[in-house]
C-alpha cells in the first residue's frame, strides 16, 4: 500500500465505483423485506397491516385516493418507510359521536347535580321556615328580621365606638329623642296628657349635657328640664279647661318627668361615660353585657323555659332564662374585663352581675309599665323587635352601674 503524503493525492487501484459491496456476509438491504408492526389491541389484522414502501397507494398523493385505498385507521408509510396510524373520515365522526355522548351525559350529571342542590335548599329553606314560624307564635317575634337589624345596629355602633368616639355622641342623641317620643306617644296613647314638643326640647339639652358640661351640671339641667315640661302642661291645662281633676293633672306631671328621667337622662349617662379615660371601651362593654344577657335569657328560656319569673308582669319571662343570662353575663363580663378594659378577672365577675341585675329590672319595669298601658309593644318601628325602648329598656338602666364601676374599678387597671 501507499503511504500517503501530504500534499500527494493516493492512488486507488480498485475502481471508482459506488456499487455497495455485496457477498454472502453482507446481502443487500431490502425495505420491503422488514416486517409489518404488529396490530394494536382490539383493531382488526386486517386494518392494522401497513402498505409496503413503494406500494401505488403510498406513492398516491391524493388523500381521497389513499382514504379510498386505505381501511379506515390503516398505519401508513411516511416518507422514512416507518409506518404510523392516520385517522379517516370514519374515525372523525366516530370521535365527535363520542364525544357528543360524553357531553350529553355530563350535562345530565350537571343538571341532576343541580335539581339535587336545589332540592336540598329548598328543604332547608323550609324547615328554617317552621322552626321561624313556631318561634314567632311562641314568641311573637320574626327571628330573621329580628337578626338581620339587630346585626345593622350593632355594626353602627361598633364602628362609632371602636373608631371616632364621638360619632357615638349623634346616635345617642337621636336614640334618645326617638325614645321620647316614642314614650310620649304610648302614654298619651294610655290616656295621659304628655306634650311631646316640650319633651323633645328639654330632652335634647339633657342629651348633650351629658356630654359637654360638667357631671353637676347635668344634674342641673334635669332639675330644670323637668321644671320646664311640668309648667308647660300645668300652663296647656289651664288653656284647655277641659274639667281635668287634680289628681289626673298631678299625675300627667308626674309621667313627664318620668319621661325626662328614664330616656334623655339615663342616654346622658352613657355620655359622661363615654367622656372619660377609655369611657368608650366601658360603654361598649356595658352594652355588650346587656345585650349578651337578654339574648342568653331569650335562648335559654325558648329551649328549656318551664318555670315562669314573673307570671304578672311577663309571663313569657322563665326562671331558665334568667340563669342562662347569668352565666353568659357573667363570662362577658370576665373576658371585656380581661381583654378590652384590662381589668382583673374578678373586676369582671362585678360588672358582669352588676348589668345583669340592672337589665333584669329595667326589662321588668318596662314589661310592667307596658301591662299597666295595655300595650305589648311601644310601638313597631323596628320589625321583629317591636319598639326602639323595647331594645333599650335593658340598656338603659345598666347606664348608672357602669358609669359607677368605672369610677370604682379604674384604679384597678393593670398596666
Amino acid at each position: 500500500m501507499a503511504t500517503p503524503v501530504r500534499g500527494v493525492p493516493v492512488q486507488r487501484d480498485e475502481p471508482a465505483d459506488s456499487t455497495p459491496l455485496t457477498d454472502a456476509a453482507f446481502p443487500r438491504f431490502d425495505v420491503g423485506d422488514v416486517p409489518p408492526r404488529p396490530p394494536l389491541p382490539g383493531t382488526p389484522d386486517a386494518l392494522a397491516r401497513p402498505a409496503r414502501a413503494g406500494s401505488p397507494v403510498a406513492r398516491d398523493a391524493s388523500p381521497v385516493a389513499r382514504d379510498a385505498q386505505h381501511p379506515v385507521g390503516e398505519r401508513r408509510p411516511d416518507a422514512s418507510g416507518a409506518a404510523h396510524r392516520e385517522l379517516g373520515t370514519a374515525d372523525h365522526s366516530a370521535i365527535r359521536e363520542q364525544w357528543r355522548v360524553a357531553r350529553g351525559d355530563l350535562g345530565g350529571h350537571v343538571s341532576q347535580a343541580r335539581d339535587q342542590l336545589e332540592s336540598h335548599v329548598s328543604h332547608a329553606r323550609d324547615q328554617f321556615e317552621q322552626a321561624n314560624e313556631r318561634i314567632k307564635q311562641r314568641t311573637g317575634r320574626d327571628l330573621i328580621v329580628a337578626i338581620l337589624i339587630g346585626v345593622g345596629f350593632g355594626a353602627v355602633l361598633l364602628a362609632s365606638l371602636l373608631f371616632i368616639k364621638e360619632l357615638f355622641i349623634p346616635i345617642a342623641v337621636a336614640v334618645a329623642m326617638l325614645g321620647t317620643y316614642e314614650l310620649s306617644r304610648a302614654l298619651r296613647g294610655g290616656g295621659r296628657r304628655v306634650d311631646v314638643v316640650p319633651q323633645l326640647i328639654a330632652g335634647a339639652v339633657v342629651v348633650c349635657t351629658g356630654y359637654f358640661a360638667a357631671l353637676w351640671l347635668s344634674w342641673v339641667v334635669l332639675f330644670a328640664a323637668t321644671a320646664f315640661v311640668a309648667v308647660w302642661r300645668m300652663i296647656g291645662q289651664m288653656i284647655a279647661k277641659d274639667g281635668r281633676t287634680y289628681g289626673d293633672v298631678l299625675s300627667d306631671v308626674m309621667v313627664g318627668a318620668f319621661v325626662q328621667v328614664y330616656v334623655p337622662f339615663l342616654t346622658s349617662v352613657a355620655l359622661m361615660l363615654l367622656n372619660r379615660d377609655r369611657g368608650e371601651l366601658w360603654v361598649l362593654s356595658f352594652i355588650i353585657i346587656a345585650v349578651v344577657a337578654d339574648t342568653a335569657a331569650y335562648a335559654s328560656g325558648l329551649a328549656f323555659g318551664k318555670h315562669p319569673m314573673a307570671p304578672r308582669i311577663s309571663p313569657k319571662k322563665t326562671w331558665e332564662g334568667f340563669g342562662g343570662a347569668v352565666l353568659a353575663s357573667l363570662l362577658a363580663g370576665v373576658l371585656l374585663a380581661i381583654f378590652l378594659l384590662q381589668l382583673p378577672w374578678w373586676c369582671g365577675l362585678v360588672l358582669g352581675i352588676s348589668i345583669l341585675i340592672s337589665a333584669t329590672l329595667g326589662d321588668l319595669s318596662e314589661s310592667m309599665l307596658k301591662r299597666d298601658l295595655g300595650i305589648k309593644d311601644m310601638s313597631s318601628w323596628l320589625p321583629g323587635h317591636g319598639g326602639l325602648l323595647d331594645r333599650l329598656d335593658s340598656i338603659l338602666p345598666s347606664t348608672i352601674p357602669a358609669l359607677a364601676l368605672s369610677l370604682l374599678l379604674t384604679p384597678w387597671t393593670v398596666s
